[in-house]
């Protein structure tokens, strides 16, 4: 009898059964789809750009594997439940931030990582970009909104202690973002517009100051190699005079996969890290550089559909502000391989190698995935 009662249900029936099994698990489907569909291409982009290393595609398979089955499990838990151990792992994250600066593994003059010989290495700073929205979410979310001035200075003061601690390490770019995280909350909060115009006047008084007493010299030459690349064409300038010379040559259609001159003959340095999407400008085109941008630009979306929709204000808060940090990581890095913004060391998410990076971006995929799919499960209980 259960055979003949199947058998007549009509594929309306037969999708709603499979979308309640994804809301039981607490899978968002939209984005698992997006995930798995970035996962399956970065994989062949970064066999070509690591010059057809197996070894390096093992383990960036790993990373994504291990980064899934953290989503899943992070997926599980409520935001309620989350929101009760943040204050902990802001704590704990600042800890090891505090470890990194004292006894950091240096790898290519910077100290950013913790190295556990035989066992991992791993980067805080990459966890800070969740911890710290989730962090200042938790704290406005129990506070009346827009946030007044004590409480704007004291989710500062949380946000500028784990950027001083990223800042000397040096990693300027991971700082920023950092801020920018931390400020997406306080903007999705209601922040006064004349907060927001005095933080914007602000930028070039803090800028000039930062120049002057707190960038490291290959930083500012950085700056200056973005105003003029030509100035140091064989020096400072290569890396972007090479990355613009690769997306040029891929033209609209591209070279084709594996055929890329510019990181094949190793005229691209990191093309496997920072500037992978160069190689894939010139192996795919503009095609290619579009249908990536395209399903960045679902991801970002669907993000903003689940910020909208969710139930609580600390969802809501921490929702908006990965969403939105989520769009600076792809806007920083195309910017700065195609030369419209200063080389900062953000690799292109999903797609670059990086093991802490990616397990970093599917943690927070996990975070949005609970917010909404929670959210449906108490509509319906």
């Amino acid at each position: 009898m259960n055979s003949n009662f199947d058998r007549n249900l009509s594929s309306e029936d037969l999708m709603r059964r499979r979308a309640t099994i994804l809301q039981r698990l607490h899978i968002d489907g939209i984005l698992l789809l997006l995930l798995l569909i970035l996962a399956t291409g970065s994989l062949f982009i970064l066999y070509s750009a690591s010059g057809k290393n197996v070894d390096l595609l093992m383990k960036q398979a790993s990373s994504f594997g291990i980064g899934l089955a953290g989503m899943f499990i992070i997926a599980q838990f409520e935001p309620r439940f989350m929101a009760r151990w943040v204050p902990l792992a802001y704590v704990g994250g600042v800890g090891l931030l505090v470890v990194v600066d004292v006894m950091g593994h240096n790898a290519m003059g910077a100290t950013r990582w913790i190295n556990i010989p035989g066992v991992i290495r791993f980067q805080p700073s990459e966890f800070m970009k969740i911890i710290m929205p989730a962090t200042i979410a938790w704290y406005l979310s129990n506070r009346s909104l827009p946030p007044r001035l004590k409480h704007i200075c004291i989710s500062l003061a949380m946000i500028i202690v784990p950027f001083g601690l990223i800042l000397v390490q040096p990693d300027l770019g991971t700082s920023l973002l950092i801020i920018a995280s931390g400020g997406f909350v306080l903007f999705i909060a209601g922040l006064q517009w004349r907060w927001v115009i005095g933080a914007v006047a602000a930028v070039v008084p803090i800028a000039i100051g930062m120049w002057f007493f707190v960038m490291h010299q290959y930083q500012k030459q950085r700056v200056l190699t973005f105003l003029n690349p030509e100035s140091d064409p064989l020096g400072s300038g290569w890396n972007i005079i090479q990355s613009k010379a690769a997306i040029g040559s891929g033209g609209v259609l591209g070279k084709g996969w594996l055929q890329g001159t510019q990181s094949h003959l190793d005229f691209l340095p990191e093309s496997h890290t920072d500037f992978i999407i160069a190689v894939l400008a010139e192996e795919f085109g503009l095609v290619g550089v579009c249908l990536l941008l395209l399903v960045y630009m679902l991801l970002i979306a669907r993000g903003l559909v689940i910020t909208v929709q969710a139930q609580t204000l600390f969802g809501k808060l921490l929702a908006g502000a990965l969403t939105m940090t989520f769009f600076v990581y792809v806007f920083v890095n195309i910017g700065m391989v195609s030369g419209l913004l200063p080389v900062v060391g953000v690799p292109l998410p999903f797609i670059s190698y990086g093991g802490t990076s990616l397990i970093t971006l599917l943690a927070g995929f996990g975070i949005l995935m609970s917010i909404h799919t929670h959210r449906k499960w108490m509509t319906q209980a």
